[in-house]
């Protein structure tokens, strides 16, 4: 697969299949992703796979326990300005309307929503950490580690879902996995095969034109 092709087919899924991945195929992806760039090579990502009886377990704690008294980050900026307000507004209009989920039903909305926590079916969540003492650079860096890891999956057949939600169960991930006092959780990704027929999966988000964010200087 060209990465063209992987760029363009990946997506956000959210709705999984239950077949299994092997082993030995996530830690092939998650070694070959660290072939990421990172300032220095100081390599920010701490990783961990779950799947299995650990995942089920790890799920029921969230369920049962709830969100954590406060996000391990803000996921948005306070007061999100234009245009990427409409923009976020815009992505959860097309995702609820894709599975006909009117905006008066709030039940059913927040349904879906909770559907995150559950890793959407996925039959593997893959942690994503950073030292809390990392700035900004270091972020980026991470971002870099997880969108190869995407690339990656795509390539392989896979399909993903990278998940900032789980910020508001930064804790209990921590505290489940042991890390240690200076790795906070910065995501989720959910990893597995997308289930086909399931309406929420026909949407790709759409990208504002290049106008809008971009110019070409001396050319």
């Amino acid at each position: 697969m060209q990465v063209s092709e992987a760029v363009r087919r990946r997506m956000s899924v959210r709705a999984f299949r239950p077949d299994p991945v092997p082993a030995e195929v996530v830690r092939g992806l998650l070694e070959d992703a660290a072939r990421a760039p990172s300032g220095g090579n100081v390599q920010p990502w701490n990783v961990r796979a779950v799947t299995g009886a650990p995942l089920a377990d790890l799920l029921r704690i969230v369920r049962e326990e709830g969100p954590d008294p406060e996000p391990g980050y803000r996921i948005y900026p306070d007061n999100l300005w234009e245009p990427h307000r409409t923009r976020r507004f815009q992505i959860g209009e097309l995702m609820y309307g894709a599975m006909g989920i009117p905006r008066e039903d709030k039940a059913a909305r927040l349904a879906h929503l909770a559907r995150n926590a559950e890793l959407f079916g996925a039959p593997v969540g893959v942690f994503v950490f950073i030292d809390r003492r990392m700035g900004p650079p270091q972020w980026s860096d991470l971002g870099m580690y997880v969108q190869t890891l995407m690339l990656l999956a795509t390539e392989r057949g896979l399909d993903t879902c990278a998940q900032e939600y789980w910020a508001i169960y930064s804790k209990k991930v921590e505290r489940f996995f042991n890390m240690p006092e200076e790795l906070m959780l910065f995501c989720g990704v959910a990893l597995g095969h997308r289930d086909e027929t399931a309406a929420v999966n026909t949407l790709q988000s759409p990208r504002a034109p290049f106008e809008e964010w971009g110019a070409l200087v001396g050319f």
